[in-house]
């Protein structure tokens, strides 16, 4: 019985990520071939143009890299060829992880406020 459950379960995952990757590559075509209408084929980032098919190297990369914000005019896209995409994402993740580090540093970092001699001569005097 349990492995009849688990089975269903299973195909049911299974279609469900099936169906939101044809959807995504559906939602990504569109986007896609609209950006190519509106932009010369050329990445953003390096300058090298792309024709024939080397053009399926070209990629759109969403500026702020939320890819349900496609505006008809194409203000949130920029087209990138896969190198320039890729190295645009590793810098991304490379400066979140910088930002997280200098966050935690701050919070360990005593107060520019505090003075450690503040009280000095007083604790000198009570030592005498």
């Amino acid at each position: 019985m349990t492995d009849s459950l688990d089975k269903q379960n299973a195909e049911k995952r299974d279609r469900m990520v099936a169906e939101m990757r044809r959807e995504q590559q559906e939602r990504q075509a569109g986007y896609r071939e609209q950006a190519l209408k509106l932009f010369p084929p050329v990445c953003g980032r390096c300058a090298r143009e792309f024709e024939g098919k080397k053009l399926r190297e070209l990629t759109v990369h969403h500026k702020d890299h939320n890819h349900d914000n496609n505006p008809p005019d194409g203000s949130n896209w920029e087209l990138l060829c896969m190198y320039c995409h890729e190295h645009e994402h590793t810098r991304d993740v490379q400066e979140a992880r910088s930002q997280e580090e200098t966050s935690s540093a701050e919070v360990n970092r005593p107060s520019l406020a505090h003075s450690p001699f503040a009280d000095l001569a007083a604790r000198l005097k009570k030592s005498r």
